[in-house]
């Protein structure tokens, strides 16, 4: 019988492998956003204080009966009457907080007897005195 050999397959002794060189890297440049701009902060008007308002009425509307007032302007409605101060038998007094705008008012027996002729006016802060009629 024939012995077999196997042959190892030759390579070769000194074979280099072949090293790829790595190109250079670049560095990338982000895009760079614009800064942004805060904006100004808006110009603050000095606050304008206004006083508040008081009217007094002179007027002796009898005993156990009360004065009233209705128009537009803080706490005022033409629906509803908000009570005056009584300071004195003739005299009744309200202090209407500060507002902006003209107060437009008129005057009541109880709430429900409105003073005659047109409505009174009176500007922010003003003290104002007056003898309504009924």
């Amino acid at each position: 019988m024939k012995k077999s050999t196997v042959k190892a397959a030759k390579t070769p002794a000194t074979a280099k492998k072949a090293v790829a060189k790595k190109a250079p890297v670049k560095a990338v440049k982000k895009p760079v956003a614009a800064p942004v701009k805060k904006a100004a902060a808006p110009a603050v008007k000095p606050s304008v204080k206004s006083a508040a308002t008081v009217i007094t009425a002179l007027l002796d509307i009898g005993f156990g009966n009360t004065l009233y007032i209705r128009g537009e302007g803080p706490g005022l409605s033409w629906d509803t009457g908000v009570a005056l101060d009584c300071l004195s038998d003739d005299q009744w007094s309200i202090k209407i907080p500060a507002s902006t705008k003209p107060l437009v008012y008129k005057l009541l027996i109880n709430d429900l007897t409105w003073s005659t002729g047109d409505d009174y006016v009176a500007k922010p802060g003003q003290k104002v005195t007056l003898t309504p009629t009924f």
